[in-house]
């Protein structure tokens, strides 16, 4: 299977960023997932290979549902570098198939489903060590000017 590491979002790469705290993908968060996401390119996914902590408890020994809407929106959200776009998640869609234990190896899957304009719609799951789906997601991403958007904190930032 070939794949290549792809960073989360690269704050060495702007001026005023100097780490990432995202809460799924931040290296530098200490309260964050860690996530780490590879590229594979057989299947043009983002794929990353993870256990849920006991502090992702939702119910008895199974993740919070708002951890597994994280985990995909974030397998998604990373599917549109394949398109060079900073996009920002405008509507998601969880089906919670089966519980999603916690301890327990998992995979989780972003691909794109098709591109209208600025509209990225893209498709993710949640798969346990036999394969089986436990949740599955879908996701409308606006590509967005992040200079423009952002361009108030920045800003700031500079000021500081």
């Amino acid at each position: 299977m070939a794949k290549r590491r792809v960073p989360g979002h690269d704050p060495s790469k702007h001026p005023v960023l100097r780490r990432n705290l995202c809460f799924a993908c931040g290296k530098d968060n200490p309260h964050g997932m860690h996530l780490k996401f590879f590229y594979h390119a057989e299947t043009e996914s983002f794929v990353a290979r993870f256990k849920l902590a006991q502090r992702y408890w939702g119910p008895p020994k199974h993740a919070h549902g708002g951890i597994i809407a994280t985990v995909l929106d974030e397998a998604m959200g990373k599917v549109n570098k394949l398109k060079h776009v900073i996009a920002l998640t405008r509507e998601m869609t969880v089906e919670y198939l089966k519980p999603v234990p916690l301890h327990k190896p998992l995979v989780v899957e972003g691909r794109s489903k098709y591109i209208r304009g600025r509209r990225h719609v893209n498709e993710g799951e949640i798969r346990n060590e036999k394969g089986e789906v436990l949740a599955r997601g879908r996701a409308v991403f606006v590509a967005i000017d992040p200079h423009k958007m952002f361009a108030k904190y920045l800003k700031r930032a500079t000021r500081r």
